[in-house]
């Protein structure tokens, strides 16, 4: 019986020790979880699919404050006190991808070693995009500020070079600019556009205002040559260009749509009443736009339309024009 008894006891001691330290370590688990909860993990309101920049120079602290109001992170003391621990306050800068929520142990990590997990987005511009069409383009790119790309754009007209680009969400929108300037000025230099342009011997700003109506005047090579052959007769002759792909450009109307009144449209663009070319280019034009502006096919005519397909009907005196007017496009 007495053996029986110190059994007892001995199991009942076993498990008064084992109960004293269960219910610490449980109050620990417990603590870790809510400590976890107010400082580490990551918000709420910390949205997948999130983006932040981080710009040259800026302190951890302002990246702190940056952080904390765009909701990925809980506590601003915790990521200053995590950025020192990992030795390096320097973040590096540039735009970081967060595709589900992290914590803030995680961002400070990717911060302070520049894990951006940013993939460039892939923008092809078709020639005879105008700046404003390639910033509309541009609107799918993620945290892209389009406003600051067309400010910098719009003057840059003619000479955004449309092309294949891959950028990446959040890039500089100058960078962008200057990326597609610098490709304008790849493609011009090249042997045979360089030596054309140079023996057709009008100003390139004068061929790059050509091209871009041309651009929009024509789908193919040999209409498009045709056609500049007849602006710069037309220019020689000083006679009105009444090119009506101005109108896009300056009222946001096509061909098909334009009123009596709308053609005298107060612009300097307005090439209906004013001679001479525009003042610059209405498009980016592509290479071979730019190369059919300075190898214009000499002819006799001095008229042409176009129907709403696009095929081309050309004539010498202006009753031809008006009989292909009426017969082509019905008026």
């Amino acid at each position: 019986m007495q053996i029986i008894n110190n059994i007892k006891h001995t199991i009942q001691r076993f498990y008064r020790r084992r109960r004293r330290l269960i219910v610490p370590g449980v109050f620990t688990v417990l603590g870790a979880f809510v400590v976890y909860g107010a400082f580490f993990a990551p918000p709420r309101m910390f949205s997948p699919d999130s983006y932040i920049r981080v710009m040259q120079g800026e302190s951890v602290s302002e990246i702190a404050d940056d952080l904390k109001e765009k909701s990925f992170i809980r506590s601003k003391l915790v990521f200053n006190l995590i950025a020192k621990l990992y030795g390096d306050q320097n973040v590096i800068a540039g735009e970081y991808y967060f595709p589900y929520p992290q914590s803030v142990l995680t961002v400070v990590r990717r911060l302070v070693n520049g894990v951006f997990e940013v993939e460039p987005i892939k923008i092809t511009i078709p020639e005879g995009t105008s700046s404003y069409g390639i910033t509309q383009m541009l609107k799918t790119i993620p945290e892209f500020d389009t406003d600051a790309f067309y400010a910098l754009a719009a003057d840059k007209e003619g000479r955004l070079f449309p092309d294949t680009y891959y950028i990446s969400p959040g890039a500089d929108p100058a960078e962008v600019v200057k990326m597609m300037e610098d490709n304008f000025r790849k493609q011009l230099s090249q042997g045979n556009v360089a030596l054309s342009v140079a023996a057709f011997g009008k100003p390139l700003d004068e061929v790059l205002v050509m091209a871009s109506l041309l651009e929009k005047e024509a789908n193919n090579s040999r209409d498009r040559r045709l056609i500049a052959g007849i602006l710069w007769n037309r220019i020689k002759n000083d006679m009105l260009l009444q090119v009506d792909a101005i109108f896009p450009y300056i009222i946001g109307k096509n061909t098909f749509n334009i009123t009596r009144t709308e053609l005298r449209t107060d612009s300097p663009y307005n090439t209906y009443v004013n001679k001479g070319l525009p003042p610059g280019p209405i498009t980016n034009p592509g290479v071979e736009a730019i190369l059919d502006a300075v190898t214009p096919i000499d002819t006799d005519y001095v008229y042409y339309l176009s129907d709403i397909e696009g095929n081309m009907y050309y004539s010498v005196t202006y009753e031809q024009h008006l009989v292909n007017k009426a017969k082509y496009i019905g008026s």
